[in-house]
């Protein structure tokens, strides 16, 4: 996989960050969003770390551990937008983005 170029990469940051907020509005809307959808269908899973110390980001389906606690959304928006802007791990931020490669702005040079 090739990394993304400064461009691009600040391209996708922005796609991923405008989606989370449209996600967090679908919430307060009492509408499910599109993060948790993804999640339920086995695309990527957002979990507390084994060491309780934060939140992990896995793609695909992860088999749930008994004691696995759902995160909450706000908690999982606010991970999310901190992989984006802190981290930027290219292979994070475009699973991330794949969630949302329905949308009109998607990119295919964004695909995991």
């Amino acid at each position: 996989m090739t990394n993304l170029d400064d461009t691009t990469t600040a391209k996708l940051d922005e796609f991923v960050l405008a989606r989370l907020a449209e996600d967090e509005e679908r919430f307060r809307a009492g509408e499910l969003p599109l993060i948790d959808e993804a999640e339920r269908r086995g695309r990527l899973r957002i979990m507390y770390a084994d060491d309780a110390d934060g939140l992990i980001l896995a793609g695909g389906p992860v088999e749930a551990m008994e004691d696995r606690h759902p995160v909450p959304f706000a908690e999982k928006a606010e991970f999310l937008r901190r992989e984006v802007r802190d981290t930027h791990d290219d292979v994070s931020v475009k699973l991330i983005a794949s969630v949302y490669e329905a949308h009109p702005d998607w990119r295919d040079e964004w695909r995991p």
